[in-house]
């Protein structure tokens, strides 16, 4: 199938692996930003084919895993209410909250939904005029035009029971926050192929000058992957820092013109919170004045939340490139899909979710043991 078996070939990762072998002088650490592109590394074991010199670290590129606990909690609250339709993608679900999570929530009589698009909402909202129908607006630039055209849409037919409960947030802001930790170890960036098909790169190249920083723009499959690693050591090794495209089939330096108009029709910038991060300076999206009546967050006055975070977890530094889910004393024991502490544990693109399913800690394990893997 073209645009994947080609792009899954063992032949050419080995050709690309091979270059990146040659190319390689000294020691690396390169940042995927993206949770897919994390569970992709792990999933087919690129990180233990690349030389030593070259260490992949994970970042924040997970949006259920950065939702902070205080908007967990207020979902929570929410969802309780009589009335209430509480939609949202499956991901969600799992997410601890203070005390429970959405499914919990749900086994005690809340009417908790999954959908598969915003729009899904809409039609509850539509179907349920008696009810308060609110969607759980979580991701990146990428799912943030569908949750703009559901209230565009809501508000175009007079839905007055329809609302966004939004936490969504920009990986540009995140990349600058990193940068600027006196902690950080990270050289380059491999950039999110998907974030950009909506918001194409030129933003990222204020960033690149600013930190002298190597940025590849990157698609999922092995092979994007290790071309886009062969892409940031090239630039690495010669010196440069500039944004480069190496997911061409689908970026485009202006990104989705009609999507970003969208975007600034029904968003305005604000400053956000990260869950193990903290505040990042106009980092995430609000809704504007004139559709603030679908603003979830205003329509339920919710006072008084008391949030509780896990003080085993570590997934704030994980997120951050610091630590390696393994390094966790919680992980793969305390914390497990199960009875998860955190969000990277139970999020389809959290780290720890990978790590988990790829039995990374037992081959770690078993190799510290000696026995044969």
């Amino acid at each position: 199938m073209k645009y994947l078996d080609e792009y899954r070939d063992p032949e050419i990762a080995r050709r690309i692996l091979a270059e990146i072998k040659k190319t390689v002088t000294r020691p690396w650490v390169i940042m995927e930003i993206c949770g897919g592109q994390t569970h992709s590394i792990v999933r087919n074991g690129l990180d233990q084919l690349l030389p030593s010199e070259i260490e992949l670290v994970h970042g924040p590129g997970c949006p259920v895993c950065v939702t902070p606990l205080e908007l967990i909690d207020r979902a929570l609250a929410i969802a309780s209410q009589p009335g209430v339709i509480f939609t949202s993608f499956g991901d969600m679900l799992r997410v601890p909250g203070s005390s429970q999570d959405l499914f919990g929530a749900r086994t005690k009589g809340a009417d908790v939904r999954i959908v598969y698009s915003p729009l899904d909402a809409v039609a509850l909202a539509r179907q349920n005029p008696e009810r308060k129908v609110v969607f759980f607006a979580v991701g990146f630039e990428t799912t943030a035009p569908n949750c703009a055209m559901a209230v565009w849409q809501a508000r175009r037919e007079g839905l007055r029971n329809f609302y966004l409960l939004v936490s969504h947030v920009l990986v540009p802001p995140a990349i600058r926050a990193l940068m600027s930790s006196p902690a950080n170890r990270v050289q380059a960036y491999l950039l999110a192929g998907h974030v950009c098909t909506i918001m194409g790169w030129q933003e990222y190249e204020e960033v690149a000058r600013q930190f002298d920083l190597p940025m590849v723009v990157t698609g999922f499959e092995p092979v994007d992957i290790l071309n886009g690693i062969l892409a940031t050591v090239r630039q690495l090794e010669s010196g440069e820092a500039r944004v480069e495209n190496q997911y061409s089939r689908v970026v485009r330096r202006e990104g989705n013109p009609e999507a970003r108009k969208l975007l600034g029709e029904v968003f305005e910038t604000v400053d956000r919170q990260w869950r193990g991060i903290g505040r990042i300076p106009m980092s995430g999206f609000r809704l504007k004045a004139a559709y603030r009546g679908h603003d979830a967050e205003l329509a339920f006055k919710l006072d008084g939340l008391k949030t509780s975070e896990s003080e085993v977890c570590i997934s704030g530094m994980i997120l951050q490139g610091l630590k390696k889910p393994h390094e966790c004393p919680a992980f793969g024991k305390e914390c497990t899909p199960q009875t998860p502490l955190g969000a990277t544990m139970v999020s389809s693109e959290g780290a720890c979710a990978a790590y988990y399913a790829y039995s990374r800690h037992r081959l770690r394990e078993e190799r510290k043991l000696g026995s044969p893997t």
